[in-house]
């Protein structure tokens, strides 16, 4: 009875571990994506500040659009940094984090818009953010935690 209790306990502050870990990779991703879009809108000097930047997909994708360049680049920009900040966080399972964090931000996104995302060009976009914060976040999580007896590195020879 009591190493059943103690499974369950074990299992119970996993999945809180696991939750809070997430809640703070939603936080560090939106709150980077306000923080780099207000400076690309800044640097683009568009008029007016889209509060709906993270979860617009409906600017027209073209070279000479502004906006739609500041919404690329601040997401290109905010899945890059995410990556880097989200190894800091969760130091193990890296890529399971980025993509929970993507497939929530697709239903944020079309939540807020009232419509599910079909242009290519955003789909393009996230997968290759998406590529980008797993590589950045698991090259920066293997060199940190190298010492780390819990995480997982490949035999070297």
């Amino acid at each position: 009875m009591d190493a059943s209790m103690a499974l369950t306990k074990a299992k119970v502050a996993g999945t809180k571990t696991v939750l809070l870990h997430l809640l703070l990779c939603l936080v560090i991703f939106y709150t980077l994506y306000y923080m780099i879009g207000s400076v690309c809108f800044g640097a683009f000097r568009l008029d007016t500040f889209d509060g709906l930047i993270p979860f617009d997909f409906k600017t027209e994708p073209s070279q000479s659009n502004s906006k739609y360049l500041v919404n690329l680049l601040s997401m290109e920009l905010t899945y890059f940094t995410s990556g880097l900040l989200f190894a800091a966080v969760v130091k193990r399972w890296m890529w399971d984090y980025a993509i929970t964090v993507t497939f929530v931000h697709v239903a944020l996104t079309s939540a807020v818009m009232a419509e599910f995302p079909l242009i290519w060009q955003w789909w393009l976009a996230i997968g290759s953010g998406l590529f980008l914060m797993i590589c950045n976040g698991q090259l920066v999580a293997y060199f940190a935690c190298q010492d780390d007896q819990h995480y997982p590195i490949l035999a070297r020879s």
